[in-house]
């Protein structure tokens, strides 16, 4: 079913690319923790500017704390867009299943960051912005991640654990403030669905590929602080027990 899941966010995504807004989302953290005293550390990047990290904790049996931070420079064509996003969490987590392959984990938290989107324009001393928009926002999220291992994929002459799962991510968004080419401007609000999907390949005992992929709704219908940029992301994964 997991799966599945992929084709259709890859298909939204797609569509929903070319759509301009003035937040992105960041990649969640997916530990995909088992035992108390993990330790997972993450960074994903693409090839529009856009990197986020990862950090999470395994501190009690069935408890974890993450901290994620992302930071998106990205001109393209007549647009120049920059973002910084910090945020902590605290979270559950816990296996089930016949072999105990398969986790769930559900994670609730609080960020900060800020965003600048300016359309630009060829002059005779270069690129000027003809409009600027700039916000200072903060967020509250609540993420559940569902996702399973698999250890009998033959790959390169020796048999690698794959995972794959979804993280459904409800990201309540509010500007702190708002400027329009350096004028204070109302305010706006939005509940984003932020699902992504990701595999992940066991490069050796604590390194790990993942691809992620995802795309966000936001349920308010605004001028600015909407939905529209997807998720396009490779990573490299750093997981230890203590």
């Amino acid at each position: 079913m997991l799966k599945n899941f992929h084709f259709l966010y890859l298909a939204v995504a797609l569509i929903l690319s070319g759509c301009s807004s003035i937040y992105q989302p960041n990649v969640p953290a997916t530990p995909m923790f088992a035992n108390q005293g993990e330790v997972y550390a993450a960074a994903h990047t693409n090839i529009k500017g856009n990197a986020s990290g990862n950090l999470a904790v395994a501190v009690g049996k069935h408890v974890a704390v993450m901290a994620n931070g992302s930071y998106v420079d990205n001109k393209s064509g007549n647009q120049e867009y920059k973002q910084y996003m910090y945020e902590g969490g605290l979270g559950y987590f816990t296996t089930f299943g016949k072999n105990k392959d398969r986790i769930f984990e559900l994670y609730g938290g609080y960020g900060l960051g800020n965003s600048r989107d300016a359309d630009t324009r060829a002059t005779t001393t270069g690129m000027a912005p003809t409009e600027i928009r700039e916000m200072d926002f903060e967020k509250i999220f609540v993420q559940a991640n569902i996702s399973r291992k698999r250890e009998d994929v033959r790959l390169f002459g020796r048999s690698r654990e794959f995972s794959y799962g979804t993280a459904i991510r409800g990201s309540f968004i509010r500007m702190k403030d708002f400027w329009i080419d350096g004028v204070s401007s109302p305010v706006e609000e939005n509940l984003f669905i932020e699902p992504i999907f990701y595999t992940r390949m066991q490069l050796n005992r604590s390194f790990q590929l993942q691809y992620t992929n995802g795309f966000n709704i936001g349920v308010v219908d605004n001028n600015y602080l909407k939905a529209g940029n997807a998720v396009f992301t490779l990573g490299l994964i750093y997981k230890f027990s203590k």
